[in-house]
């Protein structure tokens, strides 16, 4: 029976111990429904997505296992592991952007799952900290919306939570198990490389600040780490000898050394401050950095701190450390530690007397009722702003269509967060999930066309068929190759004179332009043009863009 028969009290009982039950695992389903309509609301993103799935179709039709092919040339950025999952899916059904959105929803499910399980295994006697943990990192919107792009940051923290899965502390103290922490690393060198020893390596470093084991062993515990990371290393070092061996001179150098002593050097430039990542956390942990009941829960750790909090400490102060001195920072750089900021909200929250619902109201989630509130009366408003000359930019005319049923919405979220205090922690997720969906659906409805490369595409495919070459006006980061299945490369151009001598070996040619705005020639002679992320996007005939365009517009 699908309802519960409410008359009966027997029935009526079972029904909430089920409920009960299910609860606390809810949110496995109800992230996955979430990422499976955010991820298809829009088609693959530039430069992120374009470029993933653009290496992996190079490779598809390169028939190459071993090397990754960006444009034509071996591209030596990224190992192959995402790559390699990519065209298994493929080779099981067919080339396409199905299989890849779909492998990142699975991706994306597994880290809750690691999340969880780790939380479990450091905090064995709380099982609310574990759930908790989930509902923190599903909420988490930042990660959500990257975690949309086919991008290696997602696959990079699964590999990084098994590993840390392996070494963290069991209430029945059980040795770590080095094996699978060599499997894991293993598979996180394969995704991004030597990065995956700063997420892992650093808190093993330190264990004997919170594992018995290593402090009672400390020489078994860095002699069979040190082994399990030589193994892994030589798996990385194995597939990277085959790809050099395969991919000529030119990427033989740009895999062996500036992949490594190229990067190391230019890696203290100090391009950013240090203190860069801090106003960045606030963003990481977005929406529970409006939560004032999250913040008193962090201020409640003295020492001496329990073995779990130890751990946490050690990983991701040590982590933010050293990404603070690497001169190049980027907030993605930092998704595989949200897990880890997910589970010290968790076991912060924990510890408050009166658990997540109680305490004063000031401790409630009103700052994100507040902005929810705010953004909703913005939304709808709109047209009345834009009519009084309040907002001069292009693309709030485009979100105004649009506005006023998602303006609602958010109302309606922000009066969910208020209403009662029961089970506050997994109100806020549902509510926050359910707002940066709808953010996403509202982007894909209005903004979405200054994003898609799908037209150009289709346009350069047809050209290359008709057998006329393609050139790009800067750099070409592969946002054209899969989305137009594009077989040959795309010149890149980077001055006037260069555009002029490829124009006169190629004057059929065609050549895209990134003009800041479009002037009355790029409308007269241009094929094919459309907005682009603030600027605009043109396709000239190459003879026909020579002669019209004035040098200062290049």
């Amino acid at each position: 029976m699908f309802f519960p028969d409410t008359h009966d009290p027997s029935t009526r009982a079972t029904f909430h111990v089920r409920l009960a039950a299910f609860l606390p695992w809810a949110w496995l389903p109800l992230w996955i429904a979430a990422a499976l309509v955010a991820i298809f609301q829009h088609g693959p993103m530039p430069m992120y997505s374009t470029r993933t799935l653009s290496v992996a179709w190079e490779m598809w039709t390169h028939h190459s296992l071993l090397v990754p092919y960006l444009n034509g040339l071996p591209y030596s950025d990224k190992p192959p592991l995402l790559l390699w999952l990519i065209q298994l899916g493929w080779a099981v059904a067919s080339v396409g952007d199905v299989w890849p959105r779909l492998l990142e929803v699975m991706l994306g499910a597994l880290q809750l799952i690691l999340a969880w399980r780790l939380a479990r295994r450091l905090f064995p006697r709380s099982a609310w900290i574990a759930h908790g943990t989930a509902w923190i990192l599903l909420a988490f919107s930042y990660g959500f919306l990257f975690g949309l792009q086919v991008m290696y940051e997602v696959l990079l923290a699964d590999c990084v939570l098994a590993a840390l899965l392996c070494l963290a502390p069991s209430a029945h103290g059980e040795p770590p198990r080095m094996g699978g922490f060599a499997l894991a690393l293993s598979l996180g060198l394969l995704t991004k490389g030597p990065v995956m020893l700063l997420h892992v390596g650093l808190p093993w470093l330190l264990a004997p600040s919170w594992s018995e084991c290593a402090r009672r062993d400390a020489r078994r515990w860095y002699v069979c780490g040190g082994i399990a990371c030589l193994v892994a290393c030589s798996v990385l070092l194995a597939w990277a000898l085959l790809a050099a061996w395969s991919g000529g001179e030119t990427y033989r150098h740009m895999l062996l050394v500036h992949q490594t002593a190229g990067r190391v050097v230019d890696a203290f430039a100090h391009a950013q401050p240090v203190w860069w990542y801090l106003p960045i956390m606030p963003l990481l942990v977005f929406p529970f950095a409006l939560w004032p009941r999250a913040w008193a829960a962090l201020g409640t750790w003295r020492r001496p701190l329990e073995p779990g909090v130890k751990f946490l400490f050690a990983w991701l102060g040590s982590v933010l450390v050293v990404l603070s001195m690497v001169s190049g920072k980027q907030a993605y750089y930092l998704l595989p530690e949200s897990a880890g900021l997910a589970l010290l909200i968790a076991a912060s929250l924990a510890r408050l007397p009166k658990g997540d619902a109680g305490g004063s109201r000031w401790l409630s989630p009103w700052p994100l009722a507040l902005l929810l509130a705010v953004g909703g009366v913005l939304l709808i408003a709109m047209d009345w702003l834009l009519a009084h000359g309040h907002l001069a930019d292009p693309m709030f005319a485009s979100l105004s269509a649009h506005s006023q049923p998602f303006g609602a919405l958010y109302l309606v979220l922000a009066a969910a967060l208020t209403v009662s205090r029961k089970r506050e922690l997994q109100r806020i997720a549902v509510v926050s999930l359910l707002a940066v969906v709808a953010a996403n659906g509202l982007f894909s409805m209005t903004l979405w066309p200054a994003y898609d490369f799908a037209p150009v595409a289709r346009l350069l495919a047809h050209a290359q068929q008709q057998g006329r070459p393609i050139a790009n006006l800067e750099s070409n980061d592969g946002q054209y190759t899969f989305l137009g299945r594009l077989t040959q490369p795309i010149t890149e151009l980077h001055s006037l004179r260069a555009l002029r001598e490829w124009a006169s070996h190629h004057p059929d040619g065609l050549v895209v332009i990134y003009p800041k705005r479009l002037g009355d020639a790029d409308r007269v002679h241009a094929i094919y043009t459309q907005p682009f992320r603030g600027i605009s996007l043109a396709v000239w005939p190459a003879e026909a863009l020579v002669q019209a365009l004035p040098e200062e517009r290049l």
